[in-house]
């Protein structure tokens, strides 16, 4: 078996999953934008907890010198089928239009705007607002299996529309979209995670699970004209600023010896809290990433830090 067909993705699994009974048995849809000026950065999640009966719903619009806007809810009633969120009066619906291939999200929910994204780890009333999406991604690139659980990543681009307030904002850009089913205890242990598109049309995916005594790594490299390559060995390091939100990034890559230094440019943090009453902070940011040769890009990372930051790596 070719390395391809061991990462290959059933397009059946982007159906959603016969749950298990365990509490924090989650099925994840989560997809993440950048418009190709680079003024405007998005993401979405829908997180299905069915033990729980909750939907979590969290989408985020940030860019240079604008606010956080947040649509955040941690209690909305799971779906029967679809993935058709009631955000209140209003709702999203997500829908894979074609497997592999295109998803869309679209709707309408209550949001709050933030000038300080570190808010909302103090729960920090932001000023009320609304938010709209009109979205599609479309892969540009090899849908991709993880070998150890169960999950993908699929590289893509995106297109459509966020309205925030009365303010339309048209979006072409590109971004990451993945999709997990399994327990996910976001308070065990951290991660790094990030997927980026460069200036060459360089596919770029990484995450660094930081399992205490047992650090494990997962992602690609995608180039135009070339096989898909699995990452073998992964080091990330950060220096954490103000309430442990990077001020950069440096991933290790091989195969290839790749280095790329990461600077995000704007934050869509969570908060995150367990039904027992742990809580992770998660730092999530539209970054600028740039290889040690000389190729620029953009995309997000992410940082899971349970119990808060326990400084830099």
């Amino acid at each position: 078996m070719t390395e391809s067909e061991d990462h290959r993705v059933d397009p059946s699994d982007e159906a959603r999953h016969l749950p298990e009974p365990e509490e924090l048995w989650n099925e994840s849809y989560y997809l993440d934008v950048v418009d190709s000026g680079g003024t405007v950065a998005g993401y979405a999640r829908i997180g299905l907890y069915p033990t729980l009966g909750v939907t979590w719903w969290t989408a985020v619009v940030v860019g240079p010198g604008r606010p956080l806007v947040a649509s955040v809810a941690y209690d909305l009633p799971v779906p029967e089928a679809g993935l058709d969120i009631a955000t209140g009066r209003e709702g999203v619906r997500g829908v894979v239009e074609e497997p592999l291939v295109r998803m869309s999200l679209r709707g309408a929910a209550p949001a709050v705007a933030h000038r300080r994204a570190a808010d909302v780890y103090h729960r920090v009333p932001g000023e009320p607002t609304t938010l709209e999406l009109d979205l599609e991604w479309e892969t540009d690139g090899d849908p991709y299996h993880y070998l150890l659980t169960t999950r993908y990543e699929v590289p893509c681009r995106v297109r459509g529309s966020v309205t925030v307030g009365g303010e339309r904002l048209t979006i072409q850009g590109h971004g990451q979209r993945d999709h997990s089913w399994g327990v996910r205890d976001w308070w065990a242990f951290g991660w790094c995670w990030a997927a980026a598109r460069l200036d060459d049309g360089t596919r770029l995916h990484f995450a660094d699970i930081r399992m205490p005594g047992l650090p494990v790594a997962f992602g690609y490299l995608q180039s135009p004209g070339s096989p898909t390559r699995s990452v073998e060995s992964l080091t990330v390091t950060e220096e954490l600023g103000e309430e442990g939100l990077a001020r950069r990034a440096t991933a290790h890559i091989d195969p290839g010896g790749l280095t790329v230094d990461i600077e995000p440019l704007a934050f869509g943090p969570l908060l995150l809290v367990a039904p027992d009453g742990r809580t992770s902070r998660f730092p999530r940011a539209a970054a600028r990433f740039v290889t040690g040769d000389g190729r620029m890009g953009t995309g997000w990372i992410e940082w899971n830090q349970p119990g808060g930051p326990a400084g830099g790596r």
